[in-house]
């Protein structure tokens, strides 16, 4: 883009951030239509990560957390903190056993599959955001059949089906077929889509997807207003209750995940642990799984700020995510290199991407250039180079986790 390009585009938003300042509706305050489930856990994750002070731990804290068998919530945050940080190398060496000891060597791989990209919703940070100038496409069932048989010959058997946050053109019914022409192909169905109702998560279900994951992004409600400027995603309790509603319609597993830079990590990686632990204590039948992304450039915008989260800090993350909930899958963005990814899955990682693009239609050549891409990815290694580097370092890649009788 040229520079005199970039100066219209940072008017522009600018401009529209303006505009809708005086019109922004309440980001706490539910909208017609939205379930209201009454949950008590967002409340509880709210105040015990206000008063979440990480400085206030010492090096004896961490020690104590380390040699707890389980990790409660205060080890947790002990493993967190800054104090941790010149542990580092041995709460690695107790996420490598933790990993190990449920896990074995295995580590699942899988690929996500952007069906369309259209948004109605005004996130700042976010590629796909209704007011950023990329190319939209969305996906017909044949051209998603295509695709899902492309992914599927790379000897994939799970899939993760991608839309950007728009209803109207993306609608429930859509993505239900998506789920069903992907059930010819995979074993296993993920989604990760907006926010829905409790009713609309059974359907998805009973249409094939096993498991459903949500971003929460922040878990600051003050931060979250201020990069939510306009859509459904403005509204931060029904995100932050979607993984409850999702059980309630029988999903067999959810995912969290802060995208770390936004605010504060260590409270969000906090948030974010706690949030699921709840979860998990509520619905013991739920798989849980986490997501670490760090926060990625994208098209048109080169003013995030990501703040400092470091390799360091990243490891520290998710082997915190592993010694507290050590049956929690872990899975490891292409936001991150390959370097990183590698590393992470040979300490407390257990899932891995593969044959990645963010793009709509990446994995048919007629398809291909359809829809720009949500981020920049960093490690573009196809399914048969994961596989190969999996096994190098000693790791059994798994296609699938489920044998369906």
């Amino acid at each position: 883009m040229s520079i005199e390009n970039h100066i219209n585009e940072s008017i522009l938003s600018d401009k529209i951030r303006e505009d809708q300042k005086e019109n922004r509706i309440d980001h706490m305050t539910y909208l017609p239509g939205m379930e209201d489930i009454g949950s008590e856990i967002m409340e509880r994750v709210l105040a015990e990560t206000a008063a979440y002070d990480y400085d206030n731990y010492t090096a004896e804290d961490v020690r104590r957390a380390l040699s707890h068998e389980r990790k409660d919530l205060r080890d947790f945050g002990a493993l967190l903190s800054p104090a941790a940080l010149p542990f580092l190398e041995e709460i690695a060496r107790c996420a490598k056993r933790e990993k190990e000891r449920y896990f074995g060597n295995s580590i699942t791989m899988f690929t996500p599959l952007y069906i369309a990209n259209y948004c109605e919703n005004y996130c700042i940070y976010c590629g796909f955001n209704c007011h950023n100038k990329i190319r939209r496409a969305q996906l017909a069932p044949e051209e998603i059949e295509k695709e899902m048989a492309a992914v599927a010959a790379t000897g994939l058997k799970e899939i993760l089906i991608l839309t950007g946050e728009s209803r109207s053109r993306s609608t429930v019914e859509y993505i239900g077929e998506a789920c069903r022409i992907a059930r010819n192909y995979f074993r296993v169905v993920g989604l990760e889509i907006y926010p829905l109702n409790s009713d609309e998560y059974a359907y998805l279900h009973k249409c094939g997807a096993d498991y459903v994951t949500v971003f929460q992004e922040t878990y600051n409600p003050d931060k979250y207003e201020t990069l939510h400027l306009a859509g459904h995603k403005r509204i931060f309790p029904y995100r932050v209750n979607a993984q409850e509603r999702a059980l309630m319609g029988g999903m067999r597993g959810v995912g969290f995940g802060a995208l770390l830079g936004l605010d504060d990590f260590r409270r969000d990686a906090f948030a974010t642990g706690l949030h699921a632990w709840l979860i998990q204590k509520k619905y013991p039948q739920g798989e849980i799984a986490f997501s670490c992304p760090r926060l990625r450039p994208i098209i048109n915008n080169d003013r995030i700020n990501p703040m400092d989260v470091h390799e360091a800090q990243l490891l520290q993350v998710v082997c915190a995510y592993r010694l507290f909930m050590p049956f929690a899958s872990i899975t490891i963005s292409t936001r991150e290199c390959a370097r990183v990814r590698d590393n992470l899955v040979k300490i407390a990682a257990t899932k891995i991407s593969a044959g990645v693009s963010t793009g709509v239609g990446e994995h048919v050549e007629e398809l291909k250039d359809r829809g720009d891409e949500q981020f920049e990815i960093s490690d573009g290694r196809s399914v048969e180079e994961v596989y190969g580097d999996l096994q190098g370092l000693g790791l059994q890649p798994v296609m699938a986790e489920y044998v369906y009788v």
